[in-house]
């Protein structure tokens, strides 16, 4: 690994906290798999933030809308600007991969919005808008549209935005001039599965998808045909849980390792984490092991990038627990105790320069 530095983000929900530090940073010991607390930036319900592409800047969810920073070279950030997304407060963010446009996902209002970003990082103006439907009254079950999680294709063509309310993935061709999406595709889920969030391979040939209701992760394989359109084919089904589990458990996390050998996901209720090993070229997940996290709502959990540590954000017992992982025994044990933090949700692991 060499003496590579690390620093790790951590988005949390400030309501009901005294704390009005919403996005915390600490540096990374690799070797030892531990954070020691380095930072904290003033923000509101930081409920997820997401790193350009560019690796240059970070944006986040707050209650105005998102925010966004420029990474400095400790790690620490600096405020470069905060735009309104015009609706009810976000869950999910992402830029494209030219880090051209802003994309957030709204739970609560199941709007979808398109934000214009700047060359120096900053937000600007709002360039599409939709709001997905619901079924109606005349269908049998009237579930209101959510939609949880925004994903462009690696090769930058098309939005995937998982609506867990629907039990479907729409499919979005992005205009890159004005910013607009079209639909050109959804990709059903069982119903009641909930799909929640979604990841592509490092080679953008394969789509993950974990469904928070019936714990369980769909492989597709991604192509566009020789119309320019895209073709999503499931080609695995695989549970995030062991056979015996306790039941009422809700799927949460999908984080790839940083070198895209493992998918790590966590059950809430069940309060466990689970670690597959992706099978490289034929993109089908193999379960390593899943185990509990001693934790409360894991929200979000990843593998350090060594691959032999991983942190579970536990949000109602408002911990972050740490574990060392053997990969080739398939196990986990706990590694040091608890650190204290109020409703994690999101993680990520930034190497510094």
């Amino acid at each position: 690994m060499g003496k590579e530095k690390y620093v790790a983000y951590v988005s949390t929900y400030t309501s009901g906290n005294k704390s009005s530090f919403g996005i915390k940073i600490y540096d990374v010991d690799i070797e030892n798999g531990r954070f020691s607390e380095k930072d904290q930036v003033e923000i509101t319900n930081s409920s997820y933030v997401t790193i350009s592409h560019n690796r240059k800047y970070l944006y986040s969810i707050t209650d105005f809308g998102v925010e966004s920073y420029k990474i400095l070279d400790d790690g620490s950030l600096k405020v470069i600007n905060h735009a309104s997304i015009n609706g009810m407060r976000g869950c999910y963010l992402s830029t494209d991969y030219d880090d051209k446009f802003l994309f957030v996902a709204g739970y609560h209002d199941a709007k979808l919005t398109v934000l214009r970003v700047e060359e120096n990082g900053a937000i600007g103006e709002i360039t599409e808008e939709i709001f997905h439907k619901g079924l109606g009254s005349i269908a049998e079950r009237n579930f209101r549209p959510h939609i949880n999680c925004v994903k462009m294709t690696r090769d930058n063509k098309f939005l995937c935005a998982a609506d867990l309310g629907m039990d479907h993935v729409v499919v979005y061709e992005l205009n890159h001039v004005n910013g607009k999406l079209r639909q050109v595709d959804i990709i059903r889920s069982e119903q009641e599965s909930a799909p929640r969030h979604l990841k592509f391979s490092k080679d953008g040939s394969f789509l993950y998808i974990v469904h928070e209701l019936k714990n369980y992760i769909d492989v597709y394989t991604y192509s566009v045909d020789d119309h320019g359109n895209p073709v999503f084919d499931k080609i695995q089904n695989i549970s995030t849980l062991n056979s015996y589990h306790a039941g009422g458990s809700a799927a949460s996390a999908l984080n790839f390792s940083e070198d895209f050998k493992y998918l790590c996901s966590s059950n809430a209720g069940d309060n466990s984490v689970i670690v597959y090993t992706i099978d490289r070229d034929t993109g089908l997940l193999i379960k390593n092991f899943c185990l509990p996290v001693s934790g409360d709502y894991p929200k979000d959990a990843a593998l350090f990038p060594d691959n032999r540590h991983l942190v579970s954000l536990n949000h109602e017992s408002n911990s972050m627990t740490f574990f060392s992982i053997d990969m080739k025994k398939g196990i986990m044990v706990m590694n040091g105790r608890e650190m204290k933090v109020d409703q994690p949700n999101c993680i990520i692991f930034y190497r510094l320069k």
